[in-house]
């Protein structure tokens, strides 16, 4: 990324129309402009930790947000995987960013205790609510949160995959409805299938 691509897709996300002959100046100067009017609070940027700082288009674009941070009154909040190995806290420009940031780790989200289960199991509840298939009965997926949880290890991600693909072939089968056997047959990402074989107690014979 660069600057000039960073601050319009900005523009992009608010619906502004960015003729060519705008420059990078002109386009932030606008889209700070309508935050400030629409009184932005907040400002979520996901993915920084491919912000490589260690090269030109990386340390401007770095710049760019430290910039739109000063410019736009609102709580900046930069989402990142193994931020602290990245290259965006290193050298004179990570110094800085890490002077002006707190780091909060999220772990995936647990099923141990009640509280840990209602959390999950409201999630579940959401994502089964926008589930619009025919022969579905409301509560199934509910009803196997805590095989849902060991599925995908906790993780959000993880689990809108499996519960969307698992409609997705209850449509192309006709069947409009999931079930515990349908979840079982969607595969999953490298990272949830490991952790469920990891967590998958052992019997004994």
């Amino acid at each position: 990324a660069t600057p000039k691509m960073l601050v319009t897709e900005f523009a992009r996300f608010l619906g502004m129309p960015i003729a060519e002959r705008l420059n990078q100046t002109q386009i932030t100067n606008a889209v700070c402009d309508l935050l400030g009017e629409l009184g932005t609070q907040l400002v979520l940027i996901d993915d920084v930790h491919l912000l490589d700082t260690q090269r030109r288009a990386g340390a401007e674009t770095s710049d760019q947000l430290k910039y739109l941070g000063e410019r736009i009154p609102a709580t900046f909040v930069y989402s990142a995987i193994d931020v602290e190995t990245s290259s965006l806290l290193s050298g004179v420009r990570g110094a800085q960013i890490a002077g002006r940031f707190k780091i909060f780790r999220h772990r995936p989200l647990a099923y141990a205790t009640e509280q840990d289960k209602a959390v999950w199991d409201d999630l579940v509840q959401a994502m089964e609510s926008l589930l619009r298939l025919r022969a579905h009965r409301p509560g199934t997926l509910v009803k196997h949160a805590a095989y849902l949880h060991t599925r995908t290890g906790g993780r959000i991600g993880s689990l809108s995959h499996l519960i969307r693909e698992a409609a997705l072939v209850a449509i192309v089968e006709g069947t409009e409805r999931i079930t515990k056997g349908l979840l079982g047959e969607v595969e999953l990402d490298a990272y949830a299938e490991t952790q469920a074989r990891t967590n998958r107690p052992v019997r004994r014979k």
